[in-house]
């Protein structure tokens, strides 16, 4: 295991043979990383926090440290980091709290791009891209294949259904729809579904339109939320899509972004 003179490493962390670690790394008792995974430099790890396979940690990131909510004694709680991640500069990933259910998750294939904070309890699903910047909130909910513009900050409890693409700067203050395109145009509001993105993903012509059917009478037909709902069962053509946003809809807690 290639591990730089001047990192330090608990005698307890559990790592694999093929495990990079670099000059000035710390990795704290309790923290276990799989194969191939790479920590660049300067990077911190405390545990309870467990990391998989192929992952490449940039300069100065920090993982697995008690989160910032107030309400946290010191009670145990976990980082758990799938596979393929990259995970750049500066950024911060906390540790769960008790109240949160203990674990802050980070699936498969996401880019966290510099200056990215993570709270407690978080759970990002798999190959989501946060541009610098973003801040998650804790408790927030990212569903795969979520695209999060630049310095979007994302308020606790609220989450981002899978294939949205919110745009730079946005302040999100409640669940942004799956396939939606969001950002922040006084108020923040939605722009249609994610049109290229699902394109680029490979969902077919007419799930696209089904989904811009409802995105306009969510939107655009003067009707509340209910009524529209309404409107798109009897209007719109069936597809699993168009179920999961408006399931998406109806199991919403802080209400969803229009």
């Amino acid at each position: 295991m290639p591990i730089h003179p001047s990192a330090i490493v608990n005698p307890s962390a559990r790592i694999a043979d093929s495990v990079e670690i670099g000059p000035f790394c710390v990795v704290g008792a309790g923290v276990e990383i799989a194969a191939r995974t790479h920590l660049m430099a300067h990077v911190y790890l405390e545990g309870p926090t467990w990391i998989g396979e192929d992952n490449l940690l940039f300069p100065y990131s920090t993982i697995g440290v008690a989160s910032q909510d107030m309400k946290y004694k010191g009670e145990r709680a976990e980082t758990r980091i799938g596979n393929r991640n990259k995970i750049r500069e500066f950024i911060t990933i906390h540790r769960g709290t008790q109240g949160g259910g203990g674990v802050t998750s980070i699936g498969d294939d996401n880019l966290l791009m510099a200056y990215v904070h993570i709270a407690h309890d978080a759970r990002i699903e798999n190959r989501t891209i946060m541009a610098n910047g973003v801040t998650i909130g804790g408790h927030v909910t990212v569903g795969e294949w979520a695209v999060i513009g630049a310095f979007t900050g994302v308020h606790q409890f609220c989450r981002i259904g899978r294939h949205a693409m919110i745009g730079g700067y946005s302040v999100v203050t409640q669940d942004v729809l799956p396939f939606s395109m969001t950002v922040s145009e006084r108020p923040i509001k939605v722009f249609g579904a994610n049109k290229t993105g699902l394109e680029r993903r490979d969902f077919s012509s007419a799930t696209i339109d089904s989904l811009h059917k409802t995105f306009r009478l969510l939107t655009q037909s003067g009707l509340n939320t209910s009524q529209a709902v309404e409107r798109i069962r009897s209007e719109v053509p069936a597809c699993p899509e168009v179920d999961e946003l408006l399931a998406f809809i109806q199991t919403s807690e802080r209400g969803v972004i229009k």
